[in-house]
Order: C-alpha cells, then sequence, then structure tokens
C-alpha cells in the first residue's frame, strides 16, 4: 500500500501545530516561499518522530503549485492538505496580498483537488478579517466562488482601484478563500474528498506579532481585550479543530468555515468593540 502524503504550505506555527497533530505516518510535504522556513519546519518534525521533506514554491504561480503537487505525488498518495500559506496586511502590498492569499489559494485548492485521494481531506486557513468585511451581493459572492481562478483577478470587485487599503486586501481575499472552499468542496466530493475552511482570530504567532507591532497594533490588542475570550488564541486551538475537520469524526462537514476567534466577530458587530 502506498504511503499517504500531507501536503503543508506556509511553514507557519498553525500550520507546524497540524501536522504535529495529525501527520503521524504520513509523508508530510512542507512548502514555504523560503527554503529554510521549510528546513526548519522539517527539522523541527523529524526530530520529533514525523517524516517531513521540504520544498520551496512561490504560492502566487500556478507552475509552482503544480511542481509541488507532482512533487507530492511522486512520494504516495496525496491524502490531506493543510493550507496555512499567506501574507498579512503588514507585510505586502495590495497587489501581493490578492496574488498570495486569494489567487493561489483557489490555485491550490483546484490542484490538489485534480489528485486528492478518495476519503482525503483539507483545510485552508482563512482568517475573521473576512468575516468582519460587509455582505457582498450575491451576484458578487458567486463570481469570488465560481471565476475561473486565471481570470479570478481581473473581476472588477478586486482591481486595486477599488481596494481602499492592505486590509481591505486581506478582507477581501478571505472572504474568497471561504467561497472557494464551497465551489471546491463539490469538486473534492466527486472524487470523495472533503475541504473545509478555518478563520482564525488573533493568534499569537510571528505573524501576528508583525501585526501587533504595525500600523493597526493598537486596533488588534484592542480586539482581543475585548473580545468574550478576553485574550488572543494559540496555534494549537486553531489545531483542535483542524484535527475535527479532518478526521472521521468530520465525515458529515465539508465546504464550511469555523470561525475561531473567541468571539472577536460577535463582539466586532454586538458587543464593545461595535462602533
Amino acid at each position: 500500500m502506498k504511503q499517504k502524503v500531507m501536503i503543508v504550505t506556509g511553514a507557519g506555527q498553525i500550520s507546524l501545530a497540524i501536522a504535529r497533530r495529525i501527520g503521524a505516518g504520513k509523508m508530510i510535504i512542507v512548502d514555504d516561499c523560503k527554503m529554510e522556513n521549510a528546513e526548519r519546519f522539517c527539522k523541527t518534525l523529524n526530530e520529533s518522530g514525523f517524516k517531513g521533506m521540504p520544498f520551496q514554491m512561490d504560492m502566487s504561480d500556478r507552475k509552482s503549485i503544480q511542481a509541488l503537487v507532482a512533487q507530492a505525488q511522486t512520494l504516495g498518495d496525496v491524502a490531506m492538505l493543510v493550507n496555512g500559506a499567506g501574507v498579512s496586511p503588514s507585510q505586502a502590498s495590495v497587489e501581493a496580498i490578492l496574488k498570495v492569499d486569494l489567487y493561489g489559494t483557489a490555485v491550490l485548492l483546484e490542484e490538489v483537488g485534480k489528485v486528492i485521494a478518495e476519503g482525503g481531506t483539507g483545510v485552508t486557513i482563512s482568517s475573521q478579517s473576512g468575516h468582519r468585511l460587509p455582505a457582498l451581493t450575491a451576484e458578487q459572492d458567486w463570481e469570488l466562488a465560481m471565476t475561473p481562478s486565471e481570470v479570478l483577478l481581473n473581476l472588477d470587485l478586486l482591481k486595486p482601484s477599488n481596494i481602499k487599503d492592505t486590509l481591505h486586501a486581506y478582507q477581501l481575499a478571505k472572504r474568497c478563500n471561504v467561497k472557494r472552499v464551497m465551489s471546491e468542496s463539490v469538486r473534492w466530493g466527486k472524487r470523495g474528498a472533503r475541504i473545509n475552511s478555518i478563520s482564525p482570530g488573533i493568534i499569537v504567532t510571528p505573524l501576528a506579532i508583525d501585526e501587533f507591532n504595525g500600523p493597526r497594533g493598537d486596533f488588534y490588542k484592542n480586539m482581543f481585550a475585548k473580545c468574550p475570550a478576553g485574550r488572543p488564541g494559540t496555534a494549537d486551538e486553531v489545531a483542535n479543530v483542524a484535527e475535527l475537520l479532518m478526521s472521521p469524526k468530520g465525515a458529515f462537514i465539508t465546504g464550511s468555515d469555523f470561525l475561531v476567534d473567541g468571539g472577536a466577530t460577535a463582539s466586532f458587530f454586538y458587543g464593545p468593540l461595535h462602533s
């Protein structure tokens, strides 16, 4: 029997927590835009009894994503996807956020969905930011979900001239992630596989620390202070949800998004964060 392969994109704390939770016995191919990050991630895995292999990939480039998937297929049956790749509003331009977080995720879900094994599962990490974006029209939601990925960035909604700033771009990207998961779940279902998304709130990671120290730092600190949980979350708390979604206990869950934010979104609309 061929070994099962887990694809992990983005060598960050959330990806690592999920890989450690459910990656035992699988070949874990770890992608990052920087090879040293992927190697560091795999060193941690391999020194803990897992099997990790680093791979360098450009999340904004379809050919690079296809190369990752092709490499994964040489290792065994692609059975799991954990997509934690992305850039934050404080790290990148509007154009980069759209290319990596929005377009790249759409392409990755599509390409992995072509080869995912029967019984396979996946999660993509979205964000609470997508839930704070005001409601779009039904037509705009349909466009985000169904537009072919190669022309996705041509949508009027996603033209940089119609985007206020990097936070707006990030919110649009994360809303699109959720919509693409819904549409891709139909395609994955034809192969007997499932795909879901998780929308974390403030999770203490290096990326979050960048945000704390960035131009919106006070906003984010106020957000977790005034959410019902009264604190930021941890990568392991996100992994708890991923473990459910990717295990047999989540067999009836696909095409869904799970908000894991300590109640920050609830407070944003109906509590002390409401303005």
